[in-house]
């Protein structure tokens, strides 16, 4: 039997453009949710024009997205793309930009064990070369330790609940966004399916960790949760990234906070602070956790932090990026409470020990 061809709404992507966003960044109108939703919609059904979608991509660019447009598309993505599989265990949903980093160690798998073996469990999620950048991303450093990736979303969901620390493989778990890689790639720059892919949130995770570039980009991702009508997120923490990655980066790096109540601030109770990573430990500059092989080093790293047979700067930085999942999820009062869980849970062992299970899962 044929399958009917789905019937849209009022706004294909041309007319959006010609009426909307495609005027210039200065000029541009945003849309409304209805025309956001209906364009995200014709995207993953593979309905636009391809030389359309590019400039509208472009478009949205050029003119920024609002959270209320921003808020649209997570909500398309997890009704018409994402599988959730959630796990018992409520973890922290870390959301690393997936097209990678190509400079510094990924230290999200690292920081993820240890933080799963102080009690705190963690889901990641990534692709497997991503456009623009297609740099080496969660998958890579994972691939390198032995552990399995390429699993179908349930078993993600099994591994939080066994292991404490779960891995959920975007083409298993979010086949439409996948289905966009070349048209993506032919891009050549990022688009806004970069930003909302990391907010998938496979898990159904009630807490999300996140990384920006700029304290306005992490209020507005805030913003965006909290205008998706889908997200099961209650608590978002965002910091300073290296490479844009949700590896915090050494020296003053401002974090973002949702909600807080009270005089810290603001009225959307979002709160935001400066850390000092040299007073917890992490007393290095960004240059001192550059890598040559991302993958094959950032998993070396992390085998030998874990093992305890590493006590430098990356030693550092992976306790306090574990810290700061600890704190995500309130299973620390602070983060300096959460850095002395992560150093002990590397000490007595627990960590390694994690990482052997992670392995033979």
């Amino acid at each position: 039997m044929a399958q009917a061809t789905r019937e849209y709404g009022e706004w294909p992507l041309k007319r959006l453009m010609t009426e909307v966003v495609g005027s210039g960044h200065k000029s541009a109108d945003d849309m409304s949710r209805t025309q956001a939703r209906e364009a995200f919609q014709r995207i993953l059904g593979d309905e636009p024009d391809h030389t359309t979608l590019g400039a509208f991509w472009l478009a949205n660019r050029w003119k920024r997205n609002t959270p209320e447009e921003l808020g649209a598309y997570v909500d398309v993505m997890s009704e018409e793309s994402v599988e959730t599989a959630t796990p018992e265990a409520d973890p922290v949903d870390c959301g690393a930009n997936y097209d990678g980093k190509g400079r510094s160690a990924i230290l999200g798998v690292g920081a993820g064990v240890v933080a799963a073996a102080a009690g705190t469990p963690v889901v990641v999620h990534s692709g497997d070369r991503v456009p623009t950048q297609k740099q080496d991303a969660y998958k890579h450093v994972l691939d390198e330790l032995g552990v399995r990736t390429e699993i179908e979303p349930s078993e993600s969901a099994d591994m939080v609940d066994e292991v404490g620390f779960g891995y959920y493989y975007q083409p298993e778990f979010n086949p439409g966004i996948d289905a966009l890689f070349e048209r993506r790639d032919n891009m050549g720059v990022r688009t806004f399916v970069n930003t909302v892919e990391t907010l998938a949130n496979p898990a159904n995770a009630s807490v999300h960790l996140g990384s920006f570039y700029h304290l306005a980009f992490a209020k507005k991702m805030v913003r965006t949760l909290a205008q998706s009508e889908t997200s099961s997120v209650e608590r978002a923490l965002f910091f300073q990234g290296m490479e844009g990655y949700d590896d915090v980066r050494p020296g003053e790096t401002i974090v973002a906070e949702w909600p807080v109540t009270g005089e810290e601030s603001d009225d959307e109770d979002i709160a935001d602070f400066e850390i000092r990573t040299g007073e917890y430990g992490m007393d290095i500059e960004s240059e001192d956790l550059q890598v040559d092989d991302v993958a094959e080093e950032s998993a070396a790293i992390t085998e030998a932090v874990l093992a305890g047979e590493r006590e430098d700067g990356f030693a550092d930085a992976v306790a306090l990026n574990a810290a700061l999942r600890i704190y995500a999820r309130e299973d620390a009062d602070s983060i300096q409470d959460g850095l002395e869980q992560a150093r002990e849970a590397i000490a007595d062992g627990s960590a390694a020990a994690t990482l052997d299970e992670l392995r033979t899962f």
